[in-house]
């Protein structure tokens, strides 16, 4: 059999799972410039964000990102397909912004961020809120019960008061919980896509999530309770 070429060794190649990949690093290894601008365009914004999740300000933000971008080019060859292209852009951004955050001293690793055999449980909802055990009716059901947010929560969470409370709700997660939810629920990424960026385990991963959830649960009930 002839030897393949480096394109088809080094990505070209992808597994049947990221055919739309396949193509598009098919046309970023042949130097397609739209290609390339449609990539930056799809993710610089979400780049940007996630990288200001673990710097101190916009502007190292940036660096980091344009780092990335460089990154990205200099690195596409040796992309192997083993994992969506996304994941691939935002695990090379993750590590950059965690070494310019460790050095900004505002991140630590994050294997020191959480230790689940010493974190206490955190339950998601008060116990107060339900109704005891001996109840005679309703036991465990609830006392009081989650308020509603109007008759078109989709509207209300695209307000831009509400968005700015639900950022800084998020902003105030303890790091580890932070980095979770921006990629599970921000940017939309699987757990087994998190659990490979960041390096933890799926139990893990899932208990963050679930205590980050739980946490902007509680302050955007506040919100809208108050509101």
């Amino acid at each position: 059999m002839p030897e393949r070429s480096a394109r088809a060794r080094h990505g070209a190649d992808l597994p049947p799972s990221h055919p739309d990949d396949a193509a598009l690093v098919k046309r970023l290894l042949d130097g397609e410039e739209a290609a390339f601008n449609g990539l930056v365009e799809q993710y610089h914004g979400r780049l940007l964000r996630l990288a200001q999740v673990f710097v101190s300000d916009r502007a190292s933000a940036e660096e980091v990102v344009q780092d990335t971008w460089l990154a990205v080019l200099t690195g596409l060859r040796s992309f192997e397909g083993r994992s969506a292209l996304k994941t691939w852009i935002f695990s090379i951004l993750t590590n950059r912004a965690k070494t310019r955050g460790e050095r900004e001293s505002r991140t630590i690793p994050f294997s020191a961020l959480w230790n689940p055999s010493s974190d206490p449980d955190e339950v998601a909802v008060e116990l107060d809120r339900f109704l005891p055990p001996d109840h005679p009716q309703l036991p465990h059901h609830w006392a009081a019960p989650p308020q509603s947010w109007g008759e078109n929560p989709e509207q209300v969470l695209l307000a831009q008061e509400t968005r700015s409370y639900l950022q800084k709700a998020i902003d105030s997660l303890p790091p580890a919980q932070r980095e979770v939810i921006t990629l599970r629920d921000i940017e939309g990424l699987s757990s087994q896509e998190v659990c490979n960026i960041l390096g933890v385990s799926e139990t893990n991963q899932r208990v963050l999530l679930h205590r980050a959830r739980s946490r902007v649960r509680r302050e955007l009930e506040r919100y809208f309770t108050n509101a």
